[in-house]
């Protein structure tokens, strides 16, 4: 079988919050281990560890980077003015030479539609309405026809046309359904099984070809993964995983093991290797924060990852 599988990795080091030179040092070493882009997901409220504005940080690290791609996994759409949002986008988009991949989200988080003053029964229709009007601004259409002046037109158009690639994170069978409505690939969740994960592309899949729409040759799918030699570290960050996950993503007689990615490299590829055949995966977006994990331990992991894809897509 011939692979074509592109390796990404999200934010692994936030000790320091979200100083400019740390998280610019942080994207620059990703390219140079040849990460084919680097991903933020969308968090409000908490401690200095929240990404509450990705793209604002991707903005920094357009300047420190040449090839390397920007991306975020949940850019949450029904917390914004659609408008100001694709002046945003558009304007990131431009700052860093087309390299940015617009991961779109709905948010599960209830505090943030409370402080937003979203109401949670509103978030998916909200987030097609919003995506509508982005998109449609992106084209080039009248933000304005009134009879009191001339029509008014978004500015600066993206650098990609007629807009950066949009993929959307989805959890639950609304939400898949709604992106395969929509014809736009959806991204896996890091936290849900291989074998939940199948039935969800199928139903992806199946509410694209209801709805008349073609999908992209793009399979989006996030894993925490440390590849280590180092058993008892391995073990320990097992441990500290099973205990963080969300009950809302929780799923009776799932372990770690089924969404985690965390052993030595033939462990990686025999894994990855799986994910690829039985899902189709095309872009892998790996890593995590694993607390337990120095850097220099996380870092060894990140360069064998990138050998692991490498390994895939020379493989027969």
């Amino acid at each position: 079988m011939n692979y074509k599988l592109e390796v990404a990795v999200t934010a692994w080091r936030t000790e320091k919050a979200w100083h400019s030179d740390a998280l610019c040092q942080q994207v620059e070493r990703a390219e140079t281990m040849g990460f084919h882009s680097y991903w933020l997901p969308e968090n409000h409220f908490g401690d200095e560890r929240a990404i509450p504005s990705p793209l604002t940080l991707l903005a920094a690290a357009a300047g420190r980077t040449r090839t390397i791609g920007l991306a975020t996994t949940s850019y949450l759409l029904p917390i914004r003015n659609p408008i100001q949002a694709a002046e945003e986008v558009a304007v990131l988009d431009q700052l860093c030479g087309g390299r940015l991949i617009l991961g779109l989200g709905r948010g599960v988080q209830q505090s943030v539609f409370q402080v937003f003053e979203v109401p949670t029964k509103e978030k998916r229709s909200r987030f097609q309405k919003n995506l509508e009007i982005m998109i449609n601004a992106w084209r080039g259409q009248p933000l304005l026809t009134g009879k009191d002046g001339p029509p008014v037109y978004l500015a600066p158009l993206p650098l990609q046309r007629p807009h950066p690639p949009l993929w959307v994170a989805a959890f639950g069978p609304l939400a898949l359904q709604q992106v395969g409505r929509l014809g736009l690939p959806y991204i896996g969740s890091p936290i849900e099984a291989l074998e939940d994960l199948a039935g969800n592309y199928r139903l992806h899949r199946e509410a694209a070809k209801e709805a008349g729409e073609t999908l992209q040759a793009v399979v989006p799918l996030m894993r925490t993964i440390l590849i280590t030699d180092n058993g008892a570290l391995a073990s320990r960050v097992k441990e500290r995983l099973g205990s963080t996950v969300p009950s809302q993503f929780q799923a009776s007689g799932v372990t770690v093991d089924d969404w985690a990615i965390v052993g030595d490299k033939h462990y990686a590829t025999d894994k990855l290797e799986e994910y690829v055949e039985r899902l189709g995966v095309t872009h892998l977006i790996g890593g995590g924060r694993l607390p337990p994990v120095e850097e220099g331990e996380q870092l060894r992991s990140h360069e064998q990852l990138v050998q692991v894809g490498a390994m895939l897509n020379h493989r027969e």
